[in-house]
Protein backbone atom coordinates (compact mmCIF):
# COMPACT_ATOMS: atom_id res chain seq x y z
CA UNK A 1 0.00 0.00 0.00
CA UNK A 2 1.97 3.07 -0.82
CA UNK A 3 0.02 6.81 -0.23
CA UNK A 4 1.25 9.98 -1.91
CA UNK A 5 0.45 13.60 -2.02
CA UNK A 6 1.85 16.74 -3.60
CA UNK A 7 1.91 20.07 -2.35
CA UNK A 8 2.43 23.46 -4.31
CA UNK A 9 5.94 25.44 -4.06
CA UNK A 10 3.76 28.82 -3.44
CA UNK A 11 3.27 27.79 -0.11
CA UNK A 12 7.03 28.24 0.56
CA UNK A 13 7.05 31.78 -0.10
CA UNK A 14 5.13 32.05 2.90
CA UNK A 15 6.57 34.09 5.76
CA UNK A 16 4.06 35.64 7.65
CA UNK A 17 0.84 34.05 9.07
CA UNK A 18 -1.81 35.16 10.64
CA UNK A 19 -0.97 33.89 14.10
CA UNK A 20 2.38 33.52 16.28
CA UNK A 21 2.99 30.05 17.60
CA UNK A 22 3.96 29.69 21.24
CA UNK A 23 7.55 28.99 21.92
CA UNK A 24 8.34 25.13 21.05
CA UNK A 25 5.27 24.77 18.58
CA UNK A 26 5.05 22.70 15.89
CA UNK A 27 3.58 26.03 14.33
CA UNK A 28 6.53 27.51 13.30
CA UNK A 29 7.34 30.15 10.97
CA UNK A 30 11.47 30.04 11.49
CA UNK A 31 13.06 28.34 8.47
CA UNK A 32 16.68 27.18 8.24
CA UNK A 33 18.76 29.13 7.13
CA UNK A 34 20.49 28.79 3.33
CA UNK A 35 22.39 25.28 3.60
CA UNK A 36 25.33 27.33 1.95
CA UNK A 37 26.79 31.06 1.39
CA UNK A 38 26.96 33.36 -1.48
CA UNK A 39 30.68 32.37 -1.27
CA UNK A 40 30.19 29.23 -2.19
CA UNK A 41 28.19 29.36 -5.16
CA UNK A 42 28.50 31.93 -8.06
CA UNK A 43 25.87 34.82 -8.29
CA UNK A 44 23.27 34.19 -10.13
CA UNK A 45 22.94 35.95 -13.48
CA UNK A 46 19.02 35.91 -14.34
CA UNK A 47 18.08 36.06 -18.35
CA UNK A 48 15.17 34.50 -19.98
CA UNK A 49 13.04 32.01 -18.15
CA UNK A 50 12.67 28.60 -17.16
CA UNK A 51 9.79 26.12 -16.87
CA UNK A 52 8.89 22.62 -15.62
CA UNK A 53 5.92 20.30 -16.56
CA UNK A 54 4.52 18.83 -14.70
CA UNK A 55 5.93 20.97 -11.36
CA UNK A 56 5.15 18.43 -8.80
CA UNK A 57 5.46 14.24 -8.85
CA UNK A 58 7.06 11.69 -7.14
CA UNK A 59 10.64 10.57 -7.47
CA UNK A 60 10.97 8.54 -11.35
CA UNK A 61 8.99 11.53 -12.20
CA UNK A 62 9.40 12.82 -16.18
CA UNK A 63 9.55 16.48 -16.31
CA UNK A 64 9.55 18.70 -19.50
CA UNK A 65 12.10 21.69 -19.07
CA UNK A 66 11.54 24.71 -21.19
CA UNK A 67 13.98 27.54 -21.59
CA UNK A 68 14.10 30.90 -23.57
CA UNK A 69 15.89 33.94 -23.97
CA UNK A 70 19.28 32.46 -22.99
CA UNK A 71 22.40 32.75 -25.00
CA UNK A 72 22.02 31.41 -28.24
CA UNK A 73 23.56 28.35 -29.67
CA UNK A 74 25.29 27.72 -26.56
CA UNK A 75 26.33 24.84 -24.19
CA UNK A 76 24.57 24.93 -20.90
CA UNK A 77 24.46 22.58 -17.65
CA UNK A 78 21.32 21.52 -16.30
CA UNK A 79 21.47 20.87 -12.96
CA UNK A 80 19.04 19.65 -10.18
CA UNK A 81 19.83 21.57 -6.54
CA UNK A 82 19.34 18.92 -3.48
CA UNK A 83 20.99 18.88 -0.26
CA UNK A 84 23.67 16.48 1.49
CA UNK A 85 23.01 15.87 5.19
CA UNK A 86 25.43 14.88 7.98
CA UNK A 87 25.00 14.31 11.95
CA UNK A 88 27.40 16.84 14.05
CA UNK A 89 29.34 15.43 16.72
CA UNK A 90 31.58 17.52 19.22
CA UNK A 91 34.06 16.63 21.98
CA UNK A 92 37.51 15.13 22.03
CA UNK A 93 35.64 11.91 21.95
CA UNK A 94 33.15 12.51 19.47
CA UNK A 95 30.61 12.45 22.92
CA UNK A 96 28.36 15.57 22.10
CA UNK A 97 25.54 15.59 19.85
CA UNK A 98 25.21 18.87 17.82
CA UNK A 99 22.46 18.13 15.64
CA UNK A 100 22.48 18.06 11.88
CA UNK A 101 23.73 19.98 9.00
CA UNK A 102 22.71 19.95 5.52
CA UNK A 103 24.74 21.27 2.37
CA UNK A 104 23.58 22.34 -0.74
CA UNK A 105 24.69 20.40 -3.83
CA UNK A 106 23.51 20.82 -7.51
CA UNK A 107 23.79 17.43 -9.39
CA UNK A 108 24.39 17.47 -13.24
CA UNK A 109 21.58 16.08 -15.17
CA UNK A 110 23.58 16.83 -18.62
CA UNK A 111 24.40 19.34 -21.08
CA UNK A 112 21.84 21.27 -22.82
CA UNK A 113 22.00 23.11 -26.51
CA UNK A 114 19.93 26.20 -26.59
CA UNK A 115 18.83 27.36 -30.32
CA UNK A 116 19.42 30.47 -32.53
CA UNK A 117 17.32 32.38 -30.16
CA UNK A 118 17.85 30.90 -27.15
CA UNK A 119 15.69 28.49 -26.41
CA UNK A 120 15.74 25.10 -25.56
CA UNK A 121 13.24 21.71 -24.52
CA UNK A 122 14.61 18.46 -22.82
CA UNK A 123 13.75 15.69 -20.73
CA UNK A 124 14.59 14.65 -16.93
CA UNK A 125 13.65 12.13 -14.18
CA UNK A 126 13.19 13.31 -10.98
CA UNK A 127 16.05 11.91 -9.09
CA UNK A 128 15.53 9.35 -5.66
CA UNK A 129 16.20 11.94 -2.96
CA UNK A 130 15.06 14.45 -0.37
CA UNK A 131 11.28 15.67 -1.22
CA UNK A 132 9.43 19.21 -1.09
CA UNK A 133 10.88 21.89 -3.00
CA UNK A 134 14.31 21.47 -5.49
CA UNK A 135 15.30 24.31 -7.89
CA UNK A 136 16.21 23.00 -11.45
CA UNK A 137 18.86 25.08 -12.86
CA UNK A 138 20.58 26.23 -15.52
CA UNK A 139 24.05 27.85 -15.90
CA UNK A 140 26.86 28.64 -18.36
CA UNK A 141 30.75 27.29 -18.34
CA UNK A 142 31.62 29.27 -15.27
CA UNK A 143 28.49 27.75 -12.84
CA UNK A 144 26.54 31.47 -12.85
CA UNK A 145 22.82 30.07 -12.56
CA UNK A 146 21.54 31.97 -15.83
CA UNK A 147 17.96 30.87 -14.59
CA UNK A 148 15.57 28.53 -12.47
CA UNK A 149 12.58 26.51 -12.30
CA UNK A 150 10.48 24.98 -9.05
CA UNK A 151 9.66 21.49 -8.47
CA UNK A 152 8.08 20.12 -5.91
CA UNK A 153 9.02 16.45 -5.23
CA UNK A 154 6.15 14.71 -3.45
CA UNK A 155 6.83 12.06 -0.35
CA UNK A 156 5.54 8.94 -0.91
CA UNK A 157 4.61 6.35 2.56
CA UNK A 158 4.11 2.84 1.72
CA UNK A 159 3.45 -0.28 4.64
CA UNK A 160 4.27 -3.90 3.75
CA UNK A 161 2.48 -6.53 4.47
CA UNK A 162 -1.16 -5.53 5.20
CA UNK A 163 -1.66 -8.39 7.30
CA UNK A 164 -0.43 -11.14 9.02
CA UNK A 165 -0.43 -12.72 12.26
CA UNK A 166 1.11 -11.48 15.54
CA UNK A 167 4.70 -10.28 15.51
CA UNK A 168 4.42 -10.05 11.70
CA UNK A 169 7.19 -7.14 10.73
CA UNK A 170 5.91 -4.51 9.08
CA UNK A 171 8.18 -2.50 7.21
CA UNK A 172 7.49 1.34 6.82
CA UNK A 173 9.14 3.06 3.92
CA UNK A 174 9.23 6.54 3.07
CA UNK A 175 10.59 8.32 0.43
CA UNK A 176 11.00 12.13 -0.02
CA UNK A 177 11.39 13.13 3.49
CA UNK A 178 12.73 17.21 3.17
CA UNK A 179 15.74 18.51 4.80
CA UNK A 180 14.17 21.73 5.67
CA UNK A 181 12.39 22.55 8.90
CA UNK A 182 9.34 20.43 9.96
CA UNK A 183 9.68 18.54 6.72
CA UNK A 184 12.78 16.24 8.12
CA UNK A 185 10.83 14.01 10.95
CA UNK A 186 8.12 11.53 10.63
CA UNK A 187 6.16 9.89 13.81
CA UNK A 188 4.86 6.76 13.76
CA UNK A 189 1.37 5.92 15.32
CA UNK A 190 -0.08 2.61 15.99
CA UNK A 191 -3.59 2.60 17.25
CA UNK A 192 -2.88 5.68 19.10
CA UNK A 193 -0.06 4.89 20.63
CA UNK A 194 3.08 6.82 19.89
CA UNK A 195 5.58 4.16 18.60
CA UNK A 196 9.25 6.96 17.52
CA UNK A 197 10.29 8.73 15.00
CA UNK A 198 11.94 8.64 11.37
CA UNK A 199 14.79 10.41 10.05
CA UNK A 200 16.82 10.33 6.93
CA UNK A 201 19.13 12.73 7.77
CA UNK A 202 22.30 10.71 6.16
CA UNK A 203 20.26 8.62 4.21
CA UNK A 204 19.35 11.21 1.54
CA UNK A 205 15.66 11.73 2.43
CA UNK A 206 14.83 7.73 2.04
CA UNK A 207 13.72 5.90 5.16
CA UNK A 208 12.36 2.49 6.24
CA UNK A 209 11.60 1.73 9.79
CA UNK A 210 9.82 -2.04 10.67
CA UNK A 211 7.48 -2.24 13.65
CA UNK A 212 5.93 -5.51 15.16
CA UNK A 213 2.26 -5.96 14.22
CA UNK A 214 0.37 -6.61 18.08
CA UNK A 215 -2.71 -6.72 19.49
CA UNK A 216 -5.77 -8.68 18.87
CA UNK A 217 -7.09 -10.64 15.21
CA UNK A 218 -8.76 -7.42 13.35
CA UNK A 219 -7.98 -3.95 11.85
CA UNK A 220 -5.07 -1.74 13.24
CA UNK A 221 -4.24 1.69 12.38
CA UNK A 222 -0.93 2.96 11.56
CA UNK A 223 -0.19 6.62 11.43
CA UNK A 224 2.85 8.41 9.32
CA UNK A 225 2.99 11.85 10.99
CA UNK A 226 4.58 15.32 11.06
CA UNK A 227 6.34 15.93 14.44
CA UNK A 228 9.77 17.75 14.39
CA UNK A 229 8.79 18.69 17.93
CA UNK A 230 9.59 15.12 19.68
CA UNK A 231 5.75 14.27 19.33
CA UNK A 232 3.18 13.46 16.86
CA UNK A 233 1.85 17.30 15.51
CA UNK A 234 -2.11 16.71 15.82
CA UNK A 235 -3.77 19.65 13.93
CA UNK A 236 -1.00 20.40 10.71
CA UNK A 237 -4.21 21.05 8.56
CA UNK A 238 -3.79 24.81 11.06
CA UNK A 239 -0.43 24.85 10.73
CA UNK A 240 1.63 27.49 8.95
CA UNK A 241 2.60 24.28 6.79
CA UNK A 242 -0.36 22.13 5.66
CA UNK A 243 0.84 21.35 3.05
CA UNK A 244 3.23 18.76 5.11
CA UNK A 245 1.22 15.63 4.75
CA UNK A 246 0.22 13.04 7.24
CA UNK A 247 -0.62 9.20 5.93
CA UNK A 248 -2.77 6.30 7.29
CA UNK A 249 -2.99 2.64 6.76
CA UNK A 250 -4.70 -0.16 8.36
CA UNK A 251 -3.19 -3.52 9.09
CA UNK A 252 -5.12 -6.53 9.78
CA UNK A 253 -4.04 -8.71 12.58
CA UNK A 254 -4.90 -12.60 11.70
CA UNK A 255 -5.08 -15.74 13.77
CA UNK A 256 -2.14 -18.04 12.89
CA UNK A 257 0.73 -18.87 14.68
CA UNK A 258 3.13 -15.50 15.62
CA UNK A 259 6.22 -14.60 13.82
CA UNK A 260 8.41 -14.38 16.41
CA UNK A 261 11.75 -12.33 16.56
CA UNK A 262 15.08 -14.52 16.28
CA UNK A 263 16.47 -15.43 19.78
CA UNK A 264 18.84 -12.87 21.10
CA UNK A 265 21.73 -14.30 21.19
CA UNK A 266 21.20 -13.80 17.28
CA UNK A 267 20.53 -9.80 17.69
CA UNK A 268 23.46 -9.14 19.70
CA UNK A 269 26.41 -7.96 17.64
CA UNK A 270 29.08 -9.73 16.60
CA UNK A 271 32.84 -9.40 17.69
CA UNK A 272 35.16 -7.89 15.01
CA UNK A 273 38.62 -9.51 14.31
CA UNK A 274 41.35 -6.66 14.16
CA UNK A 275 42.34 -6.46 10.79
CA UNK A 276 45.14 -4.33 11.19
CA UNK A 277 48.70 -5.55 10.89
CA UNK A 278 51.47 -5.06 13.73
CA UNK A 279 53.80 -2.18 12.76
CA UNK A 280 57.50 -3.54 11.17
CA UNK A 281 59.38 -1.51 13.99
CA UNK A 282 59.13 0.09 17.42
CA UNK A 283 56.75 -0.80 20.33
CA UNK A 284 53.62 -1.74 19.88
CA UNK A 285 50.71 -3.37 21.31
CA UNK A 286 47.62 -4.57 20.00
CA UNK A 287 44.32 -6.49 20.21
CA UNK A 288 42.85 -9.58 18.25
CA UNK A 289 39.47 -7.80 18.41
CA UNK A 290 38.50 -4.55 17.10
CA UNK A 291 35.01 -4.29 19.01
CA UNK A 292 33.85 -7.76 20.99
CA UNK A 293 30.52 -7.39 23.79
CA UNK A 294 31.32 -7.49 27.72
CA UNK A 295 32.51 -10.74 28.79
CA UNK A 296 33.85 -12.17 25.72
CA UNK A 297 38.03 -13.10 25.60
CA UNK A 298 40.44 -10.44 23.96
CA UNK A 299 44.03 -11.41 23.48
CA UNK A 300 46.19 -8.34 23.95
CA UNK A 301 49.99 -8.90 22.13
CA UNK A 302 53.08 -6.52 21.97
CA UNK A 303 56.08 -6.40 20.21
CA UNK A 304 59.25 -3.84 19.15
CA UNK A 305 59.79 -3.88 23.38
CA UNK A 306 61.97 -3.96 25.52
CA UNK A 307 63.43 -7.64 26.23
CA UNK A 308 62.93 -9.28 29.50
CA UNK A 309 60.86 -5.90 30.65
CA UNK A 310 58.13 -6.31 33.18
CA UNK A 311 54.79 -4.11 31.72
CA UNK A 312 51.48 -2.78 33.85
CA UNK A 313 48.55 -3.12 31.16
CA UNK A 314 45.47 -1.00 31.53
CA UNK A 315 42.12 -0.52 30.26
CA UNK A 316 40.87 3.21 30.14
CA UNK A 317 37.22 3.89 31.41
CA UNK A 318 34.92 6.71 31.17
CA UNK A 319 33.19 7.20 34.86
CA UNK A 320 30.29 9.04 35.72
CA UNK A 321 26.96 10.38 34.85
CA UNK A 322 25.28 13.76 33.63
CA UNK A 323 22.80 14.71 36.05
CA UNK A 324 24.35 14.55 39.76
CA UNK A 325 26.56 17.22 39.16
CA UNK A 326 29.96 15.66 39.24
CA UNK A 327 30.39 15.22 35.74
CA UNK A 328 32.17 12.15 34.57
CA UNK A 329 36.51 11.28 34.11
CA UNK A 330 38.62 8.45 32.69
CA UNK A 331 39.93 5.91 34.65
CA UNK A 332 42.15 2.87 34.62
CA UNK A 333 41.49 -0.32 35.31
CA UNK A 334 44.44 -2.66 36.04
CA UNK A 335 44.38 -5.74 33.12
CA UNK A 336 47.75 -7.44 34.96
CA UNK A 337 50.98 -7.38 34.26
CA UNK A 338 52.86 -9.05 31.45
CA UNK A 339 57.05 -9.80 31.07
CA UNK A 340 58.00 -9.34 27.58
CA UNK A 341 60.59 -12.27 26.11
CA UNK A 342 64.15 -12.26 24.80
CA UNK A 343 62.68 -11.07 21.62
CA UNK A 344 59.95 -8.17 23.34
CA UNK A 345 57.39 -9.81 22.98
CA UNK A 346 54.34 -10.79 25.26
CA UNK A 347 50.74 -12.42 24.43
CA UNK A 348 47.71 -11.66 27.05
CA UNK A 349 44.61 -13.21 28.01
CA UNK A 350 42.24 -11.07 29.23
CA UNK A 351 38.32 -11.07 29.01
CA UNK A 352 36.28 -7.48 27.97
CA UNK A 353 34.90 -6.10 31.68
CA UNK A 354 32.04 -5.00 32.54
CA UNK A 355 32.13 -1.20 30.90
CA UNK A 356 30.42 1.56 28.85
CA UNK A 357 29.86 0.94 25.54
CA UNK A 358 32.28 2.37 22.68
CA UNK A 359 36.22 2.57 22.30
CA UNK A 360 38.16 1.88 25.02
CA UNK A 361 42.15 2.79 25.50
CA UNK A 362 44.47 -0.28 26.78
CA UNK A 363 48.35 1.16 27.50
CA UNK A 364 51.29 -0.80 28.18
CA UNK A 365 52.99 0.91 30.89
CA UNK A 366 56.20 0.92 32.04
CA UNK A 367 57.25 3.04 35.55
CA UNK A 368 55.12 5.97 35.07
CA UNK A 369 55.48 6.17 31.21
CA UNK A 370 53.23 4.55 28.42
CA UNK A 371 55.22 2.55 26.13
CA UNK A 372 52.50 1.65 23.42
CA UNK A 373 48.85 1.74 23.11
CA UNK A 374 45.67 0.01 21.32
CA UNK A 375 41.81 0.34 21.27
CA UNK A 376 38.58 -1.94 21.65
CA UNK A 377 35.75 -1.05 21.54
CA UNK A 378 32.53 -2.87 23.66
CA UNK A 379 29.39 -3.69 22.16
CA UNK A 380 26.03 -3.32 23.61
CA UNK A 381 24.26 -6.37 24.18
CA UNK A 382 20.75 -7.88 25.63
CA UNK A 383 20.24 -11.30 27.57
CA UNK A 384 17.34 -13.54 27.44
CA UNK A 385 14.22 -12.98 29.40
CA UNK A 386 14.52 -15.26 32.31
CA UNK A 387 10.17 -15.49 31.50
CA UNK A 388 9.00 -16.17 28.77
CA UNK A 389 5.13 -17.26 29.23
CA UNK A 390 3.77 -16.47 32.77
CA UNK A 391 -0.03 -15.10 33.67
CA UNK A 392 -0.88 -10.83 33.48
CA UNK A 393 0.81 -8.90 36.24
CA UNK A 394 4.25 -11.15 36.03
CA UNK A 395 6.89 -8.91 36.84
CA UNK A 396 9.92 -9.04 34.59
CA UNK A 397 13.13 -7.26 33.22
CA UNK A 398 15.50 -6.62 30.28
CA UNK A 399 18.77 -6.64 30.97
CA UNK A 400 21.63 -4.99 28.70
CA UNK A 401 25.34 -4.84 28.73
CA UNK A 402 27.80 -2.48 27.32
CA UNK A 403 25.36 0.71 26.68
CA UNK A 404 27.03 3.73 25.66
CA UNK A 405 28.34 6.83 27.57
CA UNK A 406 27.96 9.32 24.61
CA UNK A 407 24.98 12.02 24.30
CA UNK A 408 23.76 9.45 21.59
CA UNK A 409 24.56 6.54 22.95
CA UNK A 410 23.59 6.43 26.92
CA UNK A 411 20.21 5.36 26.54
CA UNK A 412 17.57 3.21 24.83
CA UNK A 413 14.04 3.74 24.07
CA UNK A 414 12.00 0.80 25.55
CA UNK A 415 8.52 0.22 23.24
CA UNK A 416 5.61 -2.42 24.58
CA UNK A 417 3.28 -3.33 21.99
CA UNK A 418 4.16 -0.15 19.85
CA UNK A 419 3.77 1.71 22.52
CA UNK A 420 6.57 3.84 23.98
CA UNK A 421 7.10 3.94 27.68
CA UNK A 422 10.38 5.31 28.20
CA UNK A 423 13.93 5.46 28.16
CA UNK A 424 16.96 3.63 30.29
CA UNK A 425 20.10 4.81 30.47
CA UNK A 426 23.25 3.14 31.50
CA UNK A 427 26.23 5.82 32.07
CA UNK A 428 26.01 5.54 36.00
CA UNK A 429 25.83 1.80 35.69
CA UNK A 430 29.45 1.30 33.76
CA UNK A 431 26.95 0.52 30.66
CA UNK A 432 24.85 -2.09 32.52
CA UNK A 433 21.11 -1.68 32.17
CA UNK A 434 17.80 -3.76 33.65
CA UNK A 435 14.36 -2.26 32.56
CA UNK A 436 11.45 -3.83 35.13
CA UNK A 437 8.16 -4.32 33.40
CA UNK A 438 4.89 -6.08 33.66
CA UNK A 439 3.27 -8.40 31.44
CA UNK A 440 -0.09 -6.41 30.59
CA UNK A 441 -2.57 -6.95 27.99
CA UNK A 442 -4.59 -9.66 26.68
CA UNK A 443 -3.67 -13.05 26.70
CA UNK A 444 -1.75 -14.03 23.97
CA UNK A 445 1.73 -13.00 22.77
CA UNK A 446 3.36 -9.39 23.35
CA UNK A 447 6.01 -7.62 21.74
CA UNK A 448 9.25 -5.39 23.66
CA UNK A 449 11.33 -3.34 21.43
CA UNK A 450 14.71 -1.61 22.61
CA UNK A 451 15.83 1.63 19.86
CA UNK A 452 18.82 3.90 20.35
CA UNK A 453 18.03 7.41 21.01
CA UNK A 454 19.65 10.56 21.38
CA UNK A 455 20.06 11.80 24.94
CA UNK A 456 20.77 15.37 24.60
CA UNK A 457 22.67 17.85 22.90
CA UNK A 458 22.53 21.10 20.63
CA UNK A 459 20.02 21.27 17.83
CA UNK A 460 19.13 23.71 14.62
CA UNK A 461 15.77 25.58 14.81
CA UNK A 462 12.97 23.49 14.31
CA UNK A 463 14.01 19.75 15.49
CA UNK A 464 13.77 18.35 18.58
CA UNK A 465 14.22 14.58 18.66
CA UNK A 466 15.60 13.48 22.02
CA UNK A 467 14.97 10.88 24.02
CA UNK A 468 12.58 8.88 21.90
CA UNK A 469 12.61 5.77 19.64
CA UNK A 470 14.28 6.38 16.78
CA UNK A 471 13.04 3.56 14.52
CA UNK A 472 15.59 4.21 11.58
CA UNK A 473 18.71 3.91 13.88
CA UNK A 474 19.72 0.71 11.88
CA UNK A 475 20.58 3.35 8.54
CA UNK A 476 20.57 6.78 10.26
CA UNK A 477 21.62 6.52 14.13
CA UNK A 478 24.25 9.91 14.72
CA UNK A 479 27.64 8.40 15.98
CA UNK A 480 27.33 4.89 16.68
CA UNK A 481 26.20 1.47 14.96
CA UNK A 482 23.98 0.75 17.14
CA UNK A 483 21.67 -2.37 17.41
CA UNK A 484 17.74 -2.76 18.25
CA UNK A 485 16.47 -5.47 20.64
CA UNK A 486 13.16 -6.85 19.89
CA UNK A 487 11.51 -9.38 22.63
CA UNK A 488 7.85 -11.70 22.67
CA UNK A 489 6.70 -12.89 25.31
CA UNK A 490 3.24 -15.07 25.66
CA UNK A 491 0.64 -13.74 28.49
CA UNK A 492 -0.99 -16.94 29.47
CA UNK A 493 -4.84 -17.02 30.40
Amino acid sequence: MIQRTRWSGVLALVLIVACAPASGSDDTTTSMSSPTTEAENPVPAFVGSMSVEPSSGPAGTEVTVRGEGLPPSESLELGWVTASGSWVLGGELSEEYEGREFTSITESMGTIETDGTGAFQTQLVVPEGFGFAHDVVVSDSTGTVLNKALFDVDIEVSISPTEGPPGTPITIDVKGIGWQTLEDTRTVMYDNDYVGFMSAVTTNGVARAVIPATGEPGPHQIQVLRGAYTFPYRNPAQSPRPDIPTFDFVFTVTDGEPVLPEEIEDQNPDPVRNAESPPSEGPWISADLASAPVGHPLVISGGGLEPDAELELEWFRIVGNRVSGQGWDELALSMGTVTTDADGEFSHEWAIPTDVGGPHRIEARSGDGTVAETWVSVLVSAEPLAVASAPWGTDFEVRLSGVGWTETANIYAVVYDNGYLGYACGFNTQGEVTVPLTMTGEPGWHFVDLYPAIYKGEEIPGRDNFRIPQLTAIDDHPGEDLPIFRYAFFIEG
